[in-house]
């Protein structure tokens, strides 16, 4: 491919597969291949590599971890940029902390306790990368990242970047701004509440044995996290309720289409056993969407992006 070729007379350090399987940058380790997916891109050289993507009219997606995605067994049209590092670039000044969008989020949770920067445990072993945390406003027991963001320097889809404070990315539960516009986090910057550091690593200690006892491990058992949202609270004295409650209730704990079950410990999360299809998942999430609107009249709002085309 002519393009393959171009990109990689830029930055020849660049790992370029043509018709790359896609299940293998996925936590839920489904899905077909992409035409052209391009490996490790850095914030350095993304503007570079989507202005030249725009210049050829070549559809493009920039994913970050995976862990949140089920591509179609049919695969995607567009060039997939893969822009995740396990090499942490984050800089601390007191509890202010800049980090890449490209770092684990764990990663970043793990050095906000170890340099003893700000609170960020609630952040430790959620999957994925800060910059999709920050697009869909990730968060754990009560905190999100939008909490606690300053500012971020973006990369607009036409390939010109651009520094934006935290009110106009518009943060709402698990969303941001960032899922209409598709702008890519190139950096971010927090400043942290502080707090003592055993504190935080007993917090952190804590939920990761949490995870570890109520959530499967996506690294032996494919998944991607929550289906779905919990549920908002329809008057200011209400909590929010979780998602998974309602499943259980609908019986939908019971439920599975081919590959595709729900996981034992968590009516939320769909796991896939040995011959899963992304078919199988997006069946079965219809089924649970189907259930809760049948028992309680509740739409349920999908956390998890499928992308491709899936037979209703």
């Amino acid at each position: 491919m002519k393009l393959a070729s171009e990109i990689k007379t830029l930055f020849p350090q660049l790992r370029i597969r043509e018709n790359a399987p896609l299940r293998e940058y996925t936590t839920f380790r489904l899905g077909g291949p992409c035409p052209l997916l391009i490996e490790s891109a850095t914030a350095g050289q993304l503007p570079s590599i989507i202005q030249l993507l725009n210049k050829a009219r070549q559809p493009f997606l920039v994913i970050g971890q995976g862990a949140n995605l089920i591509i179609s067994d049919k695969g995607i049209d567009q060039v997939v940029i893969r822009f995740c590092s396990e090499k942490p670039a984050i800089e601390a000044d007191g509890n202010r902390v800049t980090v890449s969008g490209d770092t684990l989020l764990d990663d970043l949770a793990l050095f906000t306790i170890e340099n003893k920067t700000g609170d960020l445990s609630y952040c430790s072993g959620i999957p994925g990368t800060v910059g999709g945390g920050i697009a869909g406003n990730a968060g754990a027991f009560g905190k999100q990242m939008g909490d606690h963001l300053v500012s971020v320097k973006l990369l607009g889809l036409n390939g010109q970047t651009r520094t934006v404070l935290h009110d106009e990315l518009e943060f709402s539960y698990r969303h941001s701004k960032l899922k209409e516009t598709g702008e890519i986090v190139l950096s971010a910057t927090f400043k942290l509440p502080v707090a003592e550091q055993a504190v935080m690593q007993a917090e952190r200690d804590r939920i990761m044995e949490f995870r570890r006892t109520h959530h499967p491990d996506w690294h032996e058992t494919p998944c991607a996290g929550s289906v779905f949202r919990n549920i908002e609270p329809t008057s200011a004295v209400e909590r929010r309720k979780a998602a998974g409650f309602f499943l259980q209730e609908a019986g939908a704990h019971l439920f599975r289409a081919g590959g595709a079950r729900l996981y034992e410990k968590h009516a939320n999360i769909i796991v896939a056993d040995p011959g899963c299809t992304a078919q199988d998942v997006w069946e079965l999430s219809e089924k649970m969407i189907r259930a809760v609107k049948d028992k309680f009249g509740i739409e349920l709002i999908r956390e998890v992006r499928f992308l491709g085309s899936f037979t209703a």
